[in-house]
C-alpha cells in the first residue's frame, strides 16, 4: 500500500460526483461562463463564510495578492515586508506591482512571520524604498501572529494584504483568516483547502472603495465595459470553477475537521519521537493544509518513508532570498537564520481529507520504525 503524501483533487472529485455534475451542467445550461451569476454567488457565500463584506473572485492565487497590492495603491518605489519562507508566488506578486520584496525571518515555532523581524525592518528600512505594506502569510494552515502584527502596522501606517493561500477556515481568537487585514488574498488551487478542478482565487474585504478597485483591476481596469480607467489585468474566475467552489465551499469545515482529526493522531502517534511537530499556540485554530514536522535527518527520515510507501514533500526547500529568479530583486532585511534551519529539516507527511484513518495509523508505524528515531 502507497500512502501519497497529498491528494490529487480526484479523490475529492470521484466523491462528491453527483454535485460536481450538477453545477457543471447548471454552467453549461446557461451558455454563461465568465463572472456570471455562480462567480457572483460563490463571492457572496464565500464572503460569508469569511465574515467579510466583499469578495472579488480572480484567476488565481497570485493575481488575487497583486491586485489587492495594486488597489492599495503599492506600486515602484514601495517596499512590501513578507516572508523568505513562502512559495514563490507571494514573492511575484509583490514583483508585479512594481514593489521591493522586503524579506524577514520567521518563527522557530510556528514558521510564519516573526512580529520581532518585522519590527527590526520598520526600524531600518532599505534605502530609497519607502515601506507601505505587509504581507503575512498563514503558512501550513497555521496563521500568522495577526494580532502583533496589525498592532506593528496600524502604528507605523502599513497596509496589510494576507496570504490565505493555505489557511481558508483557519482562524485565531476566533477570527477567521482573512478577517485581520486591509485585504486578504486566497487561492483555490486543486489541493488547497478548498480547491477547484483549475486555477482561481479570490480576494476578500470589508473596504468598499478597495473592492471596486479589485473588480476593475481584475477586467482590465473597466469601470463600465470597453472604458478604461486604470490599467488593470484579465484575471476573472470562471464559472465552472466557481460553480464547483461552491460544492467544495459547502464541505470546507467537513474537511478541515478530518484534517484536524488527522493531525491529532499523527501528534499523538509521534509525540514521543523527538520530532518537532506542528505548532499550535493558544487561540489558534489551524486547519492542516500541511502536516509539517521536523527533524535534523530528514532526508534520511523520507527514503525511509518512501521505501516503506509513504510518501513526503518539502514545503519549501528553497527559500526565496535564494532562489535565482528573486536574488537580484528581493531585499533581507537582518538575519534569515531560522528560515535558513528550517528550509533543511522540514518534512510534509500525508495530508488530505480523504485519508483513511488505517493510511494515518500505516504513517505513524512508518515513521515510528525509522531507524533514525532519536526519540
Amino acid at each position: 500500500m502507497t500512502v501519497i503524501p497529498q491528494a490529487f483533487p480526484g479523490a475529492a472529485v470521484a466523491e462528491r460526483r453527483t454535485e460536481y455534475l450538477s453545477a457543471a451542467a447548471r454552467v453549461l445550461d446557461s451558455g454563461r461562463y465568465i463572472l456570471s451569476d455562480e462567480v457572483a454567488a460563490f463571492e457572496h457565500e464565500f464572503a460569508d463564510q469569511v465574515g467579510s463584506s466583499n469578495c472579488v473572485g480572480v484567476a488565481n492565487g497570485t493575481d488575487a495578492i497583486e491586485i489587492a497590492l495594486r488597489a492599495l495603491g503599492i506600486g515602484r518605489g514601495d517596499g512590501v515586508i513578507t516572508v523568505s519562507h513562502t512559495a514563490g508566488a507571494t514573492v511575484s506578486a509583490i514583483v508585479r506591482t512594481g514593489a521591493t520584496p522586503i524579506l524577514v525571518d520567521v518563527s522557530e515555532a510556528t514558521y510564519t512571520m516573526d512580529p520581532d523581524a518585522v519590527e527590526r525592518a520598520i526600524s531600518a528600512p532599505p534605502q530609497g524604498v519607502a515601506l507601505r505594506a505587509i504581507v503575512p502569510v498563514h503558512l501550513y494552515g497555521l496563521m500568522a501572529d495577526m494580532a502583533r502584527l496589525m498592532n506593528l502596522a496600524r502604528a507605523h501606517g502599513l497596509r496589510v494584504v494576507e496570504d490565505c493561500a493555505q489557511a481558508h477556515g483557519a482562524s485565531l481568537q476566533g477570527v477567521n483568516a482573512g478577517r485581520w487585514g486591509d485585504a486578504a488574498a486566497f487561492s483555490f488551487y486543486p489541493t488547497k483547502n478548498l480547491g477547484a478542478i483549475g486555477d482561481g482565487g479570490a480576494i476578500v474585504t470589508d473596504d468598499e472603495a478597495l473592492a471596486e478597485a479589485a473588480r476593475q483591476l481584475r477586467e482590465y481596469g473597466w469601470r463600465e465595459r470597453q472604458v478604461v480607467e486604470r490599467a488593470g489585468l484579465n484575471s476573472r474566475l470562471d464559472e465552472i470553477q466557481a460553480a464547483f467552489l461552491r460544492v467544495g465551499l459547502s464541505y470546507l469545515e467537513r474537511d478541515n475537521n478530518r484534517r484536524i482529526a488527522i493531525a491529532d493522531a499523527y501528534d499523538s502517534g509521534l509525540a514521543d519521537m523527538g520530532l518537532a511537530l506542528p505548532a499550535r499556540p493558544i487561540g489558534h485554530r489551524p486547519v492542516f493544509h500541511q502536516y509539517v514536522v521536523r527533524t535534523g535527518g530528514r532526508d534520511s527520515l523520507r527514503a525511509w518513508c518512501d521505501s516503506h510507501g509513504v510518501g513526503t514533500a518539502v514545503h519549501y526547500r528553497l527559500p526565496v532570498h535564494r532562489q535565482p529568479g528573486f536574488e537580484s530583486i528581493a531585499v533581507s532585511s537582518g538575519s534569515l537564520t531560522v528560515t535558513e534551519q528550517v528550509v533543511q529539516q522540514i518534512v510534509s507527511l500525508p495530508m488530505y481529507p480523504q485519508l483513511a484513518t488505517s493510511d494515518t495509523a500505516r504513517v505513524v508505524e512508518v515513521v515510528r520504525a525509522w531507524p533514525g528515531n532519536d526519540g
